[in-house]
């Protein structure tokens, strides 16, 4: 399968990240544990952008578990999830082979995010991506490692705006940025509000023009900053289409979490899988952002009782997993009615395991290409870079 995806390389240009030459494709990163060293090391040993998503790996590895259970904790929780980010770098980092690259993905959202940021530099990541916030602090969070490359996720021109001149005065320019799309994401989107979903100012064409007017505004060399849209992206012919408009590569998250390499449970890749699009609902998460998600027995329960949970919000840190505090806000603990009124860590750790009464299971919008079926990372980068549609039986 490696050689199919090398064959393919001709057909769409390689994009450049920090001297390394790789494939147009990105894959994002998926929390909890959904995107760990398995699927971000096999996508960079074909020669790809690979993510890990940093958040709360310690549940892929069973004697960190034993050593959380009970605990209260924070500092001591908080190096457990340390060692465990550290284990899932260096094994991706292996199985990789000095091909593609491994990002690390890191929530602005997460108090623990600066923590991560320097774990991740230090255990020899190639890049950091971080969203869930603006990310106006890297620079200086990786300032003693100048071979990492910096990726900020953001879905405007105006977030792009702020992000460029902000880090200009530090004398740093982005080695790339993601540019997500809310109205097709899964997880957490670039959104204040569930509403502005579907705000033109988001679609990726008007993005990608006013980013390239702006990179001239500023002086910045468009080859010097590569764009990577992200959302929606399921198909070969999109992404040609992205190519076309001036876009590097693209970033594909849920397409690549239900590949037979994916770190998650077989029962999550099936209700990924096998989600119609009216199983696939928007809500405002913990983290005072929209989110999306499949609409499991879980999910169904919590929004029939979302406002009588949001009445009675306050706030009281016994509601958090004792000693977790994974969020720098979060609606449950600090009692914001606005937002969500559920434990996310919790949640995510049951989607994780494949528990789909317990779990909530973070999904994109569109079909995915193989629909049902499972299948390798290799045949899933080959489609998206030359349409061919592997045999699935």
């Amino acid at each position: 399968m490696n050689r199919t995806v090398e064959m393919s390389v001709p057909l769409l240009s390689r994009w450049t990240l920090k001297s390394r030459s790789l494939l147009p494709i990105v894959q994002g990163g998926m929390g909890v544990g959904i995107s760990a060293h398995r699927l971000a090391g096999t996508v960079a040993r074909l020669g790809a952008l690979g993510t890990i998503s940093s958040v709360d790996l310690r549940h892929h590895h069973a004697d960190l578990m034993e050593q959380a259970q009970g605990c209260t904790d924070k500092d001591a929780l908080d190096k457990l999830n340390l060692i465990a980010l550290d284990r899932e770098i260096r094994m991706a980092v292996e199985l990789a082979g000095g091909r593609g690259a491994i990002a690390i993905n890191v929530m602005k959202a997460v108090a623990e995010h600066a923590a991560y940021v320097r774990q991740s530099c230090e255990s020899g990541a190639h890049a950091i991506v971080m969203g869930a916030g603006l990310p106006l602090d890297l620079p200086d969070l990786t300032r003693e490692y100048p071979e990492v490359a910096l990726i900020p996720i953001l879905s405007d021109v105006r977030g792009v705006a702020i992000v460029l001149k902000k880090w200009l005065r530090k004398n740093r320019v982005p080695d790339a940025i993601v540019i997500e799309h809310p109205r097709y994401a899964g997880g957490h989107l670039g959104a204040t509000r569930a509403e502005e979903i579907g705000d033109p100012r988001f679609d990726f064409a008007p993005v990608l023009d006013g980013v390239f007017a702006l990179l001239r505004e500023l002086g910045i060399e468009r080859e010097r900053l590569p764009l990577i849209p992200a959302g929606g992206i399921n198909s070969h012919e999109k992404v040609r289409a992205l190519l076309a408009m001036g876009a590097a590569g693209v970033q594909i998250g849920t397409p690549f979490a239900v590949t037979q390499e994916g770190d998650a449970h077989p029962n999550f890749k099936q209700v990924l899988a096998e989600a119609k699009p009216e199983d696939i609902v928007t809500f405002m998460s913990v983290a005072g952002l929209p989110a999306r998600a499949v609409l499991t027995p879980w999910l169904r329960n919590y929004l029939r009782r979302e406002k009588a949970l949001q009445s009675h919000a306050k706030a009281d840190p016994r509601r958090c997993v004792p000693g977790l505090n994974c969020l720098t806000v979060c609606g449950l603990r600090d009692g914001i009615a606005a937002m969500g009124q559920f434990c996310i860590d919790t949640r995510l750790a049951f989607a994780l395991k494949g528990d789909v009464k317990k779990g909530l299971f973070f999904r994109g919008s569109e079909s995915l290409p193989f629909g049902a079926v499972i299948r390798p990372v290799a045949e899933l980068l080959d489609y998206f870079l030359t349409g061919n549609m592997p045999a699935l039986v």
